[in-house]
């Protein structure tokens, strides 16, 4: 094809090779398969992936098989007779061998045995879960009395998938050798492609169950300390309820009180939402992989839904409901905390109001002290003035025959009435630049 006049988009086809990068394997009845899901005990998203695949390069040197490209996250490879899928998840790696041909007898676990035992010693992580898969052509020998001889008949679920391509049989427990055990049974003329999806749809509802499961200890755990917490809740809420407020001290107290739950709400939070929010994606996937099977009921047996709708939904309800109170619990210790400051805001504003008017009381009074002061600054000032006028008109005054006494009598009022003015002029000049300044 001619190339384009333009330059790529960065990563098109890198992006574009993804969609097409974990294709699913294509089996022939009859056949095996070895699932190992390993992942980490804590930090399993920030892990090291650079270890997942070391420890996959030393499966692969070991068979003299081509290791994969770095930084890879999906990988396949044969090894022997066994065709090896390796994929790299969020939180964890599986390692997936399909190998010809049947054991001695039913999962005797000959196939998981092409893991060595020192290499699955060295995995970077833990077992969330281990599978064999034994996919036999379904001859119309083996009815369901035969497929529960190999399985625990309370928690069997049988059912046909994909429009009667295949018969899926398990009951999701670990047996004495730690593996959980699935038996298909491919109808004639049932393509390789399809029967490949079969077995791997199997095997992924397994292991995101696994992953989904994970996060139950941690909400039965949350949900502990919530109803702990809950009840501290409601004792606060109560007592500021039950008091009038105007407690300083109390109501510091309630308030660090508050405080402190709802940092411990947070805490858990933070602690618990990836936990949470995986478990809602897997639980996603686990009911998407068994739609798309279109489940048809065999005989009387539950059906893999079923079995997923007694067994597994009541556990993800349980986290949910977990996550929901936890969310909740913190939502009510905010309202509290706005309810106790708002409280505190009203009896401050009302200690300001009373402050205000104290101040206006105090600055009445300033004014009638200044009032006073400024009659008697007029009478002392007048006082002086009419002493120093006095003495300067004397003279004057014998020549015009006016005696000391009335000299003082004709100069008193004009003198007050003048200093009374100049202070009058004084103190507006003074008000009007101070409101100038303001």
């Amino acid at each position: 094809m001619a190339s384009l006049p333009l330059d790529d988009y960065p990563d098109r086809f890198a992006l574009a090779n993804e969609l097409h990068a974990r294709p699913f394997p294509e089996l022939r009845a009859p056949c095996r398969a070895a699932h190992i899901a390993i992942m980490p005990e804590r930090d399993a998203a920030e892990r090291d992936r650079a270890r997942d695949l070391d420890h996959l390069c030393a499966l692969l040197d070991r068979h003299g098989a081509p290791r994969p490209a770095p930084g890879a996250n999906h990988h396949s490879a044969r090894l022997g007779r066994a065709f090896l899928k390796w994929e790299q998840h969020t939180e964890f790696v599986t390692y997936t061998l399909f190998v010809p041909g049947l054991g001695d007898t039913p999962f005797d676990g000959s196939a998981h045995a092409l893991f060595p035992d020192d290499w699955l010693g060295s995995a970077p992580g833990r077992v969330l879960t281990s599978c064999l898969v034994r996919v036999e052509d379904d001859r119309g020998q083996a009815d369901d009395d035969t497929l529960a001889a190999l399985f625990v008949p309370e928690s069997l679920a049988i059912s046909r998938v994909i429009d009667g391509a295949a018969t899926i049989a398990g009951d999701f427990r670990i047996d004495q050798n730690g593996h959980v055990r699935f038996a298909v049974l491919a109808a004639p003329g049932t393509g390789e492609r399809r029967l490949g999806r079969i077995v791997q749809r199997a095997l992924e509802i397994e292991t995101y169950k696994a992953a989904a499961m994970l996060t139950l200890p941690h909400a039965r755990m949350v949900a502990g300390r919530v109803a702990e917490l809950d009840r501290d809740l409601a004792q606060v809420v109560a007592r500021m309820a039950a008091s009038n407020g105007g407690d300083e001290g109390a109501d510091a107290a309630t308030l660090d009180r508050l405080l402190h739950i709802a940092a411990e709400v947070e805490r858990l939070s933070a602690e618990t939402a990836f936990r949470f929010g995986a478990a809602g994606a897997y639980a996603a996937i686990v009911a998407q992989r068994i739609e798309v099977l279109r489940e048809e009921r065999s005989a009387s047996r539950q059906t893999l839904a079923e079995f997923m709708m007694r067994r597994f939904d009541p556990a993800m309800r349980t986290c949910r409901s977990a996550e929901i109170r936890l969310t909740g619990l913190g939502q009510r210790a905010q309202r509290a905390a706005n309810l106790l400051r708002t409280r505190v805001d009203v009896g401050n504003s009302r200690q300001n109001v009373e402050v205000l008017r104290r101040m206006d009381e105090r600055a009445a009074l300033q004014l009638r002290l200044q009032e006073t002061v400024e009659g008697l600054s007029v009478v002392a000032i007048s006082y002086y003035a009419v002493s120093l006028a006095a003495n300067l008109l004397k003279p004057a005054g014998k020549a015009a025959g006016l005696s000391e006494a009335g000299v003082y009598a004709l100069l008193t009022p004009p003198v007050v009435l003048a200093v009374w003015a100049m202070v009058r002029r004084l103190r507006a000049r003074v008000a009007a630049r101070e409101r100038g300044q303001r």
